[in-house]
């Protein structure tokens, strides 16, 4: 089974800022290209910070009110820092979570997940900016069809893997929520299919509905088993 990559689902053409670029024409970049952050880079293309649409309306929540009344006192001084700022230089956020492109998706999503952002820049091996990838690149992979994901879990995962013969599992895939029933030769089996199953892309749920013939958990090892041991005779 290959299951894709960060790589695979990225995007590959990524609208920067660099050190020196001024407010406007960050704005003008998120604006313009529908976007809602965009990474700063170096000389190297080395991502260096990175600017949100959050970070533009800083500069706007710190100006006074139509009144005239002050309405970023609140600020803590980094904040007010930032919200002054001219260039993206001064905009950035200066910690960059990043990914590889070799990623699986669900070290991607929990990288986002553990750090609560939206995007990652995914850099090469030499730090080098190679796409970014956002929280709708990782959830677009549950509009994978269902007829894919039956296709893939029967013949990858129970023929090809597990070597169990179509007709004795009955996969049925509905939104993504995989049905399996039928009956396999061992009992250990049916935890690995379900585990594999799980792991396909695309798939929400797996259903276990899957009986067994013989329960291999429960072999009597004999007296001279010991943990799977076999201790050697005693000689006199």
């Amino acid at each position: 089974m290959r299951h894709r990559t960060v790589q695979d689902v990225m995007t590959h053409q990524v609208v920067t800022a660099h050190r020196d670029t001024p407010f406007k024409a960050v704005a003008a970049l998120l604006a313009r290209n529908d976007v809602s952050a965009v990474p700063v880079v170096d000389t190297q293309q080395r991502p260096i910070g990175i600017i949100s649409e959050a970070d533009l309306l800083r500069k706007e929540s710190a100006q006074p009110d139509p009144e005239g009344r002050a309405t970023g006192v609140w600020m803590r001084p980094r904040d007010r820092k930032r919200a002054e700022a001219e260039t993206a230089e001064g905009l950035m956020t200066t910690t960059v979570f990043a990914a590889r492109p070799e990623w699986s998706l669900v070290e991607a999503a929990r990288m986002m997940d553990r750090h609560h952002i939206k995007r990652l820049p995914v850099i090469d091996a030499a730090g080098v900016l190679a796409g970014i990838v956002s929280r709708g690149d990782l959830i677009r992979v549950f509009l994978r069809p269902d007829g894919a994901i039956r296709q893939e879990i029967v013949h990858e995962v129970l023929e090809q893997t597990l070597l169990i013969a179509p007709a004795d599992v009955q996969v049925e895939v509905r939104d993504g929520v995989v049905t399996l029933r039928g009956t396999l030769e061992r009992q250990t089996l049916v935890p690995v299919a379900v585990r594999l199953c799980r792991g396909v892309d695309g798939v929400v749920a797996v259903h276990d509905q899957l009986r067994y013939t013989f329960d291999d958990r429960r072999i009597d090892l004999g007296p001279d088993r010991v943990h799977g041991v076999v201790h050697p005779p005693h000689h006199h």
